[in-house]
């Protein structure tokens, strides 16, 4: 896959593509549908599936005070489209010149003039040009004018609820690793880098990697299971979200005990994937009664690593994509 970072960068063998639009926070199962039929519309026609997406999201230029937290780094995201087999990613630049186009600017100078687009594929409420104006209908209308395919896949629902990245960023928020990992295509993950904490981790038996510089969304305080990648090496992973009261320290941090891991870790960059939240954040009364909790969490952690690898209820798009 080709990553692109602005239209006059497009090969000549890229033009007459099939197009999705969108940001694709999270890669969600929704997203997934989409891509799924992109990719197979394209290889249906013979032409490259691409996928436009906005760097950074609009929202950050329109309203920066309400613009959500991101769910997915844009080079995890490109991981996953390459994963899928699209042939052509487009980052572009947001800017004000885009989001004032009218829906008809959009479609006349991006997707024919621009792209030369064969095809578009949406989701029902994908809505496009200045003031979310353009919508499926309109798009449809044009299509048939210049003879392109468009395509609408139905929205996807998880246990009676609709799938979005807004709901999924809420369940996130609130520590409901499980439940939004249900609407994902793979466990949420947050990647940053290791810096270095008090140590008092290792004095207790326990050494853990403190985390920084993670630009997505951090999940609700607690205490989480969950694996961590230190480059192709997984490692079980105890994960503390939180500050420290047991000791009096009130610093929002994020601490990872990487069960069977040794060596330094200082300065890497480490991905972090959450599979459930064990408990919340207590001040224990002793150092003794925190660690009799850390060892029933770390051996807690084990076993729901455990499951889950070998699970084999598993849905299929995550075990053939590993």
């Amino acid at each position: 896959m080709i990553i692109l970072r602005s239209l006059d960068e497009i090969p000549g063998e890229s033009r007459g593509a099939v197009v999705s639009i969108g940001n694709f926070d999270g890669v969600h199962l929704g997203h997934v549908r989409l891509i799924q039929t992109l990719c197979r519309l394209a290889q249906r026609l013979g032409v490259w599936a691409t996928v436009f997406s906005f760097d950074p999201h609009p929202a950050y230029l329109l309203n920066p005070e309400q613009a959500p937290t991101p769910l997915t780094d844009p080079e995890r995201k490109a991981r996953v489209f390459d994963l899928f087999g699209v042939d052509a990613l487009i980052v572009y630049p947001t800017d004000w010149e885009l989001l004032k186009m009218s829906a008809r600017e959009f479609f006349d100078e991006i997707l024919c003039r621009r792209l030369n687009a064969r095809g578009i594929v949406e989701g029902g409420d994908f809505r496009f040009g200045h003031g979310r104006s353009g919508d499926m209908r309109l798009l449809m209308k044009w299509g048939a004018e210049r003879s392109m395919i468009v395509e609408t896949i139905e929205a996807v629902s998880v246990g009676g609820q609709l799938v979005s990245s807004s709901r999924i960023r809420r369940l996130i928020a609130e520590g409901d690793v499980r439940r939004a990992n249900q609407m994902l295509w793979e466990p949420y993950r947050i990647c940053g880098t290791v810096i270095r904490g008090a140590g008092r981790g290792a004095d207790l038996g326990y050494p853990t990697a403190n985390l920084g510089q993670v630009s997505t969304l951090i999940p609700g305080q607690g205490i989480y299971a969950g694996r961590a990648w230190v480059g192709e090496q997984v490692f079980p992973a105890a994960v503390s979200i939180g500050p420290n009261p047991t000791f009096g320290e009130d610093q929002i941090k994020i601490e990872v005990y990487l069960i069977g891991f040794e060596g330094d870790l200082y300065g890497r960059r480490i991905e972090v994937e959450f599979l459930d939240r064990l408990r919340g954040v207590v001040r224990f009364a002793s150092v003794a009664e925190l660690l009799q909790q850390m060892e029933q969490d770390v051996a807690a952690t084990r076993r729901i690593v455990e499951e889950f690898v070998h699970d084999g209820a598993r849905n299929d798009l995550y075990r053939s994509c590993r």
